[in-house]
């Protein structure tokens, strides 16, 4: 099966892609382009599914970079395809040929770029890391390369939707802890659960850091499960493990 690449008009002078399952080589709950090294799959499923997304975007699988992923505001910057994975959750470079990727399943994917400097990002953001200020930190890492803060663009892909985060009190109590404002993120739910938005605060996280050309492309992850993996969706289910989407952007 070939493989399904999602991109976004504001980014469509630059190599970019939000990959669904489709077109990848694992099997079982793992059916599909699962690109998560940390996950149960088979390596070499995993190894193969990473090597057609870099043959999608246009570098070798060695240049595809990533980071350990731990719901951080922590940014790193690129200059070469290093062999280790540092400890982050977003990634800037300047370095053309270099391909920098964020694996989710339901938090957001975002990419960056400002194309006048030549410099791009990407960041993998929760709840959690946006509220840190991972959206902020990759802007700033971006300007301390070169980049000029009104020529970024941002683009959030596929994550979950409002109407299908259900969350508790206490979850909307840090949110309104943080900032009384946040309470326009939030529906009610039954009973005391909450419904939260999280690309609409993505979203306000950007545009607040001075993104004004930003956007989400409308994809929910939890509710589309032939295109797209969600830790959600695979709890409800009692599934095992999960798969990992692929977001990835390149000079």
């Amino acid at each position: 099966m070939t493989l399904e690449i999602l991109t976004s008009d504001l980014l469509s002078s630059i190599r970019h892609g939000f990959f669904t399952r489709r077109g990848g080589a694992s099997s079982g709950i793992f059916s599909g382009l699962n690109c998560g090294r940390g996950s149960s799959d088979q390596n070499e499923a995993v190894a193969l599914n990473r090597e057609r997304v870099a043959k999608a975007i246009g570098v070798e699988a060695s240049s595809l970079v990533g980071v350990h992923q731990i719901h951080s505001s922590k940014v790193v910057k690129i200059t070469d395809a290093e062999h280790e994975r540092p400890t982050a959750d977003a990634m800037v470079t300047a370095t053309p040929g270099i391909a920098l990727s964020v694996l989710t399943a339901d938090c957001q994917p975002v990419l960056f770029a400002d194309l006048e400097n030549g410099v791009i990002g990407a960041a993998h953001a929760g709840w959690r890391g946006a509220m840190d200020g991972v959206l902020d930190s990759t802007i700033s890492a971006m300007e301390e390369m070169g980049a000029n803060r009104d020529h970024i663009v941002a683009v959030i892909g596929p994550t979950i939707s409002q109407r299908n985060y259900e969350v508790g009190p206490e979850f909307f109590d840090e949110f309104m802890s943080d900032d009384s404002e946040n309470a326009r993120f939030f529906a009610n739910g039954e009973g005391d659960r909450m419904l939260f938005d999280l690309p609409g605060y993505g979203l306000h996280r950007l545009r607040a850091a001075g993104v004004d050309a930003a956007e989400w492309i409308r994809h929910c992850t939890y509710a589309d499960p032939g295109r797209f993996y969600s830790y959600r969706r695979s709890t409800h289910n009692r599934e095992a493990d999960y798969g990992r989407l692929i977001s990835a952007i390149r000079l």
